[in-house]
């Protein structure tokens, strides 16, 4: 079987509180695990993508209407914690549409771990992180069509 889930590739999540938000594939997990037997992946998403910008705004105003708010979907299984809406926080593979589109991942890879989410902290500190990698990117005028919202 192709394997079409590779870190960096762009997905549409297709289920769930996500649904119709553009995701960028960190990990994934073709085969599964022994909790989880069937594939999935951890992503990393934009919740609420950036507005609308022109010329004539000022810097303070393109500075807020360019913030960003992501999102992190990992196989919380590796935390192991005991409430059954926590755990079900995972992506499998048949709610995910891959997309033709890729992005880099040269930052993304050390922020999002197994370690990652034990704390409260480190996950607050990486979704920080991404957020600051998202905008950055956003900013720059790299992948724009990442950061438009889908229109269905």
């Amino acid at each position: 079987m192709v394997k079409v889930y590779k870190p960096g590739k762009v997905a549409i999540v297709l289920h769930g509180r996500q649904a119709g938000k553009k995701v960028v594939v960190i990990k994934q997990h073709d085969e599964g695990s022994k909790e989880r037997p069937y594939p999935h992946a951890i992503v990393a998403g934009v919740e609420r993508y950036p507005r609308k910008v022109t010329r004539r705004m000022g810097q303070k105003k393109l500075a807020s209407r360019s913030k960003v708010k992501p999102f992190i979907k990992v196989r919380l299984d590796w935390i192991s914690l005991e409430s059954v809406s926590d755990r079900t926080q995972v992506v499998n593979y048949s709610h995910l549409f891959p997309t033709r589109y890729a992005l880099e991942l040269e930052g993304l890879k050390g922020v999002v771990s197994s370690d990652t989410f034990k704390e409260p902290s480190q996950r607050e500190n990486s979704k920080k992180t991404i957020k600051k990698l998202f905008e950055d990117r956003y900013v720059s005028g790299k992948n724009k069509w990442f950061f438009t919202p889908l229109r269905f």
